[in-house]
């Protein structure tokens, strides 16, 4: 399937930057102006809504770094707890923010059902693999200490994420089973949009599609290449959960991909292997969509429909 229509001229204005030298590609520029533009690109995707409430937290992270967070609900959470997603942003683990994500973040919290808690995770190069993953994990277990001062129940939660958001969701469902001691919360669910599940290995789709189509092959392996302290990182299955040894006993996950992404074959291998393992997988796919489709709900109509999923699925796996 081709590119949807106004997907495709999004595409063909980007390259026309290019083209004229208005802009570069990623992995042409330095991390901290990779960062400028992605913010800056953020807001032609989305306009956060105004109808969500948000409040500003800090999480301590295990070396006394405090964390950024952001608390989202949508006004009509009730008496008692509420279940709650813990979302994570994708950038590369180099770029995105709680910024990036404001406008995403708030169109699943108005779907209703859930509060979403969201965690600045500290970014590469200044802090390399694995202090995202230490992070992460260090916000899952503020949960279960303290979530429940802030009106969230952290025995209904759903650890989600998009493209390394994903990536970091996938390895806190793992620890959740393998490292109960490391990591104490029990999801009930992962959402993994376009996840990066192997960082060691170019598949057909990074060929397919190594240019071109928002995310690129070669800006893959400047992030990896920023993040990675060394090429054996990349293997750690912390970093490619792909690689995991045993992937049995894990949360019911949705994952979902995008047709045009370099990321697709590796999102597929990693739900047959769930599927293999005998977890519950719920596979879906949009073929004329690239990477980072979920956070373009302001540039495509189709997107509030795949909004709507996504939060139907995780009502169903945390009532």
């Amino acid at each position: 399937m081709p590119v949807l229509p106004e997907l495709e001229a999004f595409l063909e204005l980007a390259e026309f930057g290019r083209m004229t030298g208005k802009s570069r590609a990623m992995h042409e520029l330095t991390p901290e102006q990779a960062r400028i533009d992605f913010e800056a690109s953020s807001g032609f995707l989305d306009t956060p809504l105004e109808s969500v409430s948000c409040q500003s937290l800090t999480i301590t992270a295990r070396d006394g770094f405090s964390l950024p967070a952001r608390l989202y609900r949508d006004g009509l959470g009730g008496d008692g707890l509420q279940p709650v997603v813990l979302y994570f942003h994708g950038g590369g683990y180099v770029v995105g923010s709680l910024d990036s994500h404001d406008a995403l973040c708030r169109r699943l919290t108005a779907q209703g059902g859930f509060a979403l808690l969201t965690v600045d995770y500290r970014l590469a190069p200044q802090w390399r693999f694995p202090t995202p993953v230490q992070d992460a994990c260090d916000a899952g277990n503020w949960l279960v200490r303290e979530g429940a001062q802030q009106g969230l129940d952290a025995t209904r939660v759903a650890l989600a994420g998009d493209s390394v958001g994903a990536t970091l969701a996938t390895v806190l469902s793992i620890m959740a089973v393998r490292e109960p001691a490391e990591f104490t919360l029990k999801p009930k669910a992962q959402l993994l949009v376009y996840p990066v599940t192997d960082a060691t290995t170019e598949r057909a789709s990074h060929r397919d599609f190594a240019e071109g189509y928002l995310l690129e092959t070669p800006t893959l392996d400047w992030f990896y290449a920023h993040y990675s302290r060394t090429p054996a990182d990349l293997a750690d299955w912390r970093c490619s959960p792909l690689l995991a040894p045993d992937l049995s006993g894990l949360a019911p996950a949705l994952v979902y991909l995008a047709g045009h992404d370099p990321l697709h074959n590796e999102g597929l291998a990693y739900a047959e292997r769930l599927r293999e393992a005998g977890n519950e997988v719920t596979l879906l796919e949009q073929p004329g969509m690239t990477h980072d489709f979920m956070r373009m709900g302001g540039l495509l109509s189709e997107v509030e429909a795949i909004h709507t999923q996504v939060a139907e699925w995780v009502r169903s796996r945390l009532s």
